[in-house]
């Protein structure tokens, strides 16, 4: 499965990778700004990767045609995710990993981060996923099922650090739908930090300053 994606290669050869999953109606090209925004150094070796999610109508939006990883077809947050979408996107993500394996580039050296939409499709994929990972990063984002962990879960990562953060005044992803799914992930025995910050749904400042220093402990 090819899909397109931004790819912003390190300075150094590269040794790891991030893959970064944007939101509902945002494309690669929206968040890779923020790797100059890390002020990583000019000897890193991290792989950015941000990819494109597939162009297909949202119900929620009337039906128009954007970038998004699954239909959203209704507000509540136990019907909100398409399931039939996110396990087709699971696919694309699957083989944006294993890409960056082919490359070279060790499962234990990639993170999967995302932010909203594509944050529900981080935590999706990794916890159902046979690969162990460096670091799951999820901002704004809840889980497909709400207050439940996904079905097919793997033992893979259930020790991978995973940092979730998310907006204090967040209108579109509630900051009570965020704390469910931590809380679902601290119950099923994961390693799960939260941190919330005085934004809507957005990153801070200071976020990415925190963001930063997360990667710099993973790799």
């Amino acid at each position: 499965m090819t899909i397109d994606a931004v790819v912003i290669e390190p300075p150094a050869e590269a040794n790891a990778a991030v893959i970064w999953l944007h939101g509902l109606g945002d494309s690669g090209d929206g968040f890779a700004p923020i790797v100059p925004a890390f002020n990583l150094g000019g000897a890193h070796g991290i792989r950015f990767v941000f990819p494109n999610a597939p162009e297909q109508a949202v119900t929620i939006n009337n039906g128009y045609i954007m970038r998004s990883w699954y239909d959203i077809k209704s507000m509540n947050l136990l019907e909100r995710a398409d399931l039939a979408g996110v396990l087709e996107s699971e696919k694309r993500v699957r083989a944006l990993i294993e890409d960056q394996i082919a490359k070279g580039i060790p499962s234990e050296r990639i993170i999967l981060a995302g932010f909203s939409q594509g944050g529900v499709m981080t935590l999706f994929t990794a916890l159902r996923l046979e690969y162990k990972l460096a670091g799951i990063l999820a901002l704004s984002c809840y889980l497909p099922g709400g207050d439940k962990l996904p079905d097919g879960l793997h033992e893979a990562n259930k020790e991978t650090p995973i940092l979730q953060m998310h907006g204090e005044q967040d209108d579109v992803v509630p900051k009570s739908a965020g704390r469910l799914a931590n809380h679902a992930l601290v119950q099923g025995g994961y390693r799960s930090s939260w941190l919330t910050y005085p934004m809507g749904h957005s990153v801070h400042p200071e976020q990415i300053v925190a963001i930063r220093n997360w990667l710099m402990t993973r790799f």
